[in-house]
């Protein structure tokens, strides 16, 4: 009697195809419930494996956190992203902060699971006991100095970037996060054309008008 080679064998990964598996259900399942919400068994399942499998990888539920957070959403849409963009303003001789906020908008439009896990760890790290709390705690500050690294062309009226830029980029962030949020419960909103009434706001005509 012969016998038929099974169609349904196991596929085998490679450590690195198993990691970014484990990695994206944990995105999914801590952008729908928090941190707090799940467990390793939990992303286990989602991704098919043992518990122990999961944490071969990743090692502890706060490392999987971690990872999540840093090699997913703080790793891009960043200045450098800009500058390799070739768009407008995104020249090392003319580098526009408000040019490069409307990219960034533009980039979490297209990851809303990664804006909306970011939202949610956001608000899970006012807990003292949280992984994350001192990273988002002093996230303002980091913000600040990793902006300040940069040489941006602005308005003569501000004398130098750090003489009056910090309540702008500061007011820049929170608006940002709240339009995100109202995004998130309002799908359809199109959150850059929400950007670009508030820009108005942030860089008023005609201070910012040579400067966008």
């Amino acid at each position: 009697m012969s016998t038929v080679p099974s169609s349904s064998k196991r596929v085998r990964k490679t450590p690195e195809e198993r990691r970014r598996e484990i990695l994206d259900a944990a995105v999914r399942l801590i952008s729908e419930r928090g941190y707090n919400g799940i467990s390793i068994q939990d992303v286990a399942d989602e991704v098919g494996v043992t518990k122990q499998g999961v944490l071969r990888y990743i090692g502890s539920k706060d490392n999987l956190l971690a990872m999540v957070y840093r090699d997913n959403y703080s790793v891009t849409g960043n200045v450098e992203d800009f500058l390799h963009s070739r768009l407008p303003g995104s020249s090392p001789n003319d580098l526009r902060f408000p040019a490069y906020l409307r990219f960034l908008v533009r980039f979490n439009s297209r990851r809303r699971e990664l804006v909306q896990l970011f939202s949610m760890l956001q608000v899970e790290s006012f807990n003292p006991e949280h992984p994350l709390h001192d990273e988002f705690a002093s996230r303002a500050e980091n913000i600040w100095r990793y902006y300040s690294s940069f040489d941006w062309r602005i308005p003569s009226e501000y004398v130098a970037w750090d003489d009056r830029m910090r309540p702008v980029v500061r007011r820049a962030m929170e608006v940002m996060d709240g339009v995100q949020l109202r995004w998130l419960r309002e799908p359809s909103i199109d959150l850059n054309e929400e950007w670009a009434d508030l820009e108005e706001l942030l860089f008023p005509s005609p201070l910012w008008d040579d400067y966008r």
